[in-house]
């Protein structure tokens, strides 16, 4: 078979999933310690034992020795605030304090397209530089923010999900938009946005409270008229906030309930956090085919609570972990799965590095539906993976060193790597901060 001239091989360590591995270490992944991806035209032609590729199908083509290292799909992150960028690591005393005191004072400033640009740039790179090649990620409630996150992914070759804030009570005057002028602008939006190049739109509730009936029966009515669009937004994070809902819609059987009576709950719809579910609640998102985003530093530093994965798996449900800047205290998935094991400690549960990296990866995909394009390296795919540096630090590569089974390798990477472990992240076959990508059709 012909490749393309620009066709490139890269050989290191090469990890993928193709199942969620559980418990178990010997299910659901392929692992070549001497390992081969060619890709070629955007996208992964194979992946493999390297001697046998170089034999084979890679031939001839030109090689990228990644020494001491480690490539796998590029991160996803399924819940992220660009405009909490510069507020990431402020205070507060818990999750509705935190956004009087510093978000809504800080997204002020997204009114303005240059701020927007800027934030979008800087933010952009902070996530190629942890190995976030995707994520769902909240504008604000300015049309601007949105259109101005879109404009530089797009620039980049980058497959993002998006959205401008729908907001229309309590909450500062100037932060206000209303369901007509909010409709009007998510509409205009999907319709400039939604499918070009590698952009995709996400109908966005901030939260339940921040939306009149009227706003959240409008968002409704934009799932249904645009069902392969996403739908974001926050449910069940903190205990002062459930009941706040429960004041403002005492006919709702529960939070998610006021989602699901506004056509708000189906496949391609994420809630953050979603800690504190019943059992009807997480079977409700499982038949829905709606998913959770785990935020586990956010959930940790505003003292929201701990995301229970043993009755997720009992129901069901769908779930992937997220850093949730700037509630979260970093852009690393890295960090956030280290963080996601110990909040699963804290349960009396486990969470395996193996199925924690699946998580991140081909579980974060298929949670959003795109897994027939990205988080899998499988021939076809989108070429978007990261190598991961052995010897980021002395430390690093010396407990490396000393591991047995891949299992252990993995929870070391989960539990030392620094925010340098990231040696390159690539975007359709190129090496994040090049050239552009191509556009895939």
């Amino acid at each position: 078979m012909a490749l393309a001239a620009e066709a490139c091989a890269h050989r290191g360590a090469l990890l993928r999933f193709h199942a969620d591995p559980g418990t178990r270490e010997d299910h659901g992944y392929e692992y070549w310690p001497d390992g081969l991806l060619l890709v070629a035209d955007g996208r992964v032609v194979a992946a493999g034992p390297a001697e046998a590729l170089l034999r084979g199908e890679a031939a001839g083509v030109p090689l990228i020795e990644h020494r001491q290292a480690l490539l796998l799909p590029g991160f996803i992150d399924p819940h992220i605030h660009y405009p909490q960028t510069d507020m990431i690591g402020s205070g507060g005393q818990d999750l509705l304090d935190w956004l009087n005191r510093y978000t809504f004072p800080e997204e002020r400033r997204f009114a303005d397209a240059a701020q927007a640009r800027e934030v979008s740039e800087f933010f952009l790179d902070e996530l190629l530089r942890n190995g976030s090649t995707t994520a769902l990620v909240l504008g604000t409630v300015h049309r601007v923010s949105a259109e101005q996150f879109f404009a530089a992914s797009a620039a980049r070759g980058l497959r993002m999900i998006a959205g401008k804030c729908l907001m229309d009570r309590n909450c500062p005057a100037d932060l206000r938009d209303t369901a007509e002028e909010g409709e009007r602008d998510t509409r205009e939006l999907i319709e400039a946005w939604h499918g070009r190049q590698r952009q995709s739109y996400a109908i966005t509730v901030r939260f339940a409270p921040t939306s009149t009936p009227e706003q959240l029966a409008s968002a409704g009515r934009l799932a249904r008229e645009y069902p392969d669009v996403f739908v974001h937004s926050h449910l069940a994070e903190n205990a002062k906030e459930i009941a706040w809902v429960r004041e403002l819609f005492p006919e709702a059987r529960s939070y998610l309930d006021v989602y699901e009576r506004n056509g708000l709950l189906r496949e391609r719809a994420i809630y953050a956090h979603c800690i504190h579910l019943d059992t009807a609640d997480r079977q409700r998102m499982a038949a829905s085919g709606a998913g959770a985003a785990f935020s586990p530093t956010s959930n940790l530093y505003l003292g929201s609570g701990l995301f229970d994965l043993d009755a997720s798996d009992a129901a069901g449900m769908r779930y992937a972990p997220a850093t949730d800047v700037g509630g979260g205290s970093s852009f690393s998935m890295l960090r956030t799965l280290g963080e996601a094991y110990k909040v699963a400690q804290m349960k009396g549960q486990r969470l395996p590095a193996l199925r924690a990296f699946y998580l991140a990866t081909l579980g974060a995909a298929r949670m959003l539906g795109l897994d027939h394009r990205i988080g899998t390296l499988a021939a076809g795919s989108e070429a978007d993976f990261i190598v991961l540096d052995e010897a980021a630090t002395p430390l690093l590569a010396r407990r490396l060193s000393r591991c047995q089974t891949l299992a252990e390798r993995l929870l070391v990477w989960m539990t030392l790597s620094p925010d340098r472990a990231v040696r390159h992240s690539y975007v359709q076959g190129r090496r994040a901060g090049g050239c552009a990508a191509p556009a895939l059709a």
